[in-house]
């Protein structure tokens, strides 16, 4: 007998998704983005976010459901995105998950934001490999993880970034080289035509010290790029965009893609999964290629529209707590705006393996 089809509902940020997955495969899904709105200011501004998801949410819904030819009546569960993220955001999305679950009569579960892009992976190359390592880049996050069983098992963190994140250090930089938000993609676009030796920047926490072999930090590297540019202008030369992108491009994917393959070396792991919207940088991704390659490892990389925040990898993971029995979230479930990562859901897993984060 199939599994239930699960909505997921994904609202931390800027994007407005909702997806539907059944037995591991991504029926439909749909996007909104309010990122426009944000542009003039250089960054997301939370209020805006909460009233643009307000807006998209129940049109996005019904634009997964026509996407997947499907009617609110065949869902079966609901998953919705509860941390960590923007706390106003969170709220739309947990008001409109629990309203759909209720009248819809079906389980409701609280899932883990960075979980779901772990997840978003299994849509397209089917289940994790048990174990692997997953490196988690995005704007807000940057961890190197151990993974078994994402339903049930805790989750280990290997290292985590001690300040900025990838992404982050992305956006700032780009704002100081005056390139456009989000600062990622500009950064990436800019970088093309660009020599990523040009500019000797640092490569933070790769000096070989125990303690800090698997952490991040891109704080001193985006102080760095942001001196370079400061002197090149003093100077009076016009700043070299293109090389000073891709010199920074190429620090930050020659440090997460060195940890990650180390882990995966020290820890006798064959797969390492690359996820995040970072993971859609293009030197990220050769790079990590090549090094994986180099190295008889595995490299699991979801396609580009499946990085960013999208509903369809909430659902994956409500998917995944659907077929390992995990129990519904209460009534009273609420939102964690800066939830550790601990566990895919936010209640137990039948068979006691799992617990409330």
């Amino acid at each position: 007998m199939p599994s239930p089809v699960v909505l997921g509902i994904e609202s931390s940020c800027d994007e407005t998704g909702a997806g539907l997955v059944r037995d591991g495969r991504l029926l439909g899904h749909a996007l909104a983005s309010s990122m426009d709105e944000h542009a003039r200011f250089g960054g997301v501004v939370p209020e805006i976010a909460a009233r643009a998801h307000v807006h998209a949410l129940l049109p996005v819904v019904h634009r997964a459901l026509d996407d997947a030819g499907l009617a609110m009546a065949d869902i079966g569960a609901v998953a919705v995105t509860t941390g960590p993220g923007l706390s106003g955001a969170l709220q739309v999305g947990l008001a409109g998950a629990k309203s759909l679950a209720y009248a819809l009569g079906v389980p409701l579960h609280g899932v883990h934001h960075l979980a779901g892009h772990v997840a978003a992976d299994t849509l397209e190359h089917g289940p994790l490999p048990d174990p692997c390592v997953v490196l988690i880049v995005s704007g807000g996050h940057t961890s190197l993880l151990l993974v078994r069983d994402l339903a049930r098992d805790p989750i280990v963190h290997l290292g985590d970034t001690v300040d900025d994140a990838a992404g982050e250090c992305f956006d700032k930089v780009a704002r100081v080289f005056g390139l456009p938000y989000p600062g990622g993609p500009a950064i990436d676009r800019t970088a093309r035509a660009g020599d990523p030796r040009a500019v000797p920047f640092p490569r933070p926490l790769t000096s070989g010290d125990p303690r800090t072999r698997y952490a991040f930090s891109f704080s001193g590297l985006k102080t760095a790029a942001a001196r370079w540019a400061e002197r090149e202008r003093a100077a009076g030369r016009e700043l070299p965009l293109a090389d000073g992108a891709a010199s920074l491009q190429e620090a930050v994917a020659d440090v997460l893609t060195r940890k990650a393959v180390a882990a995966c070396t020290a820890y006798d792991v064959g797969t390492l999964v690359v996820v995040g919207g970072v993971a859609a940088n293009s030197r990220v991704r050769s790079l990590a290629e090549e090094r994986c390659a180099a190295a008889g490892i595995t490299l699991r990389v979801p396609p580009l529209r499946l990085c960013t925040d999208n509903g369809a990898m909430i659902a994956a993971v409500g998917d995944l707590l659907v077929r390992a029995g995990a129990a519904p979230a209460p009534a009273d479930v609420s939102i964690d705006p800066s939830a550790p990562l601990e566990y895919a859901a936010l209640h137990p897993v039948a068979g006691g393996r799992g617990r409330a984060a």
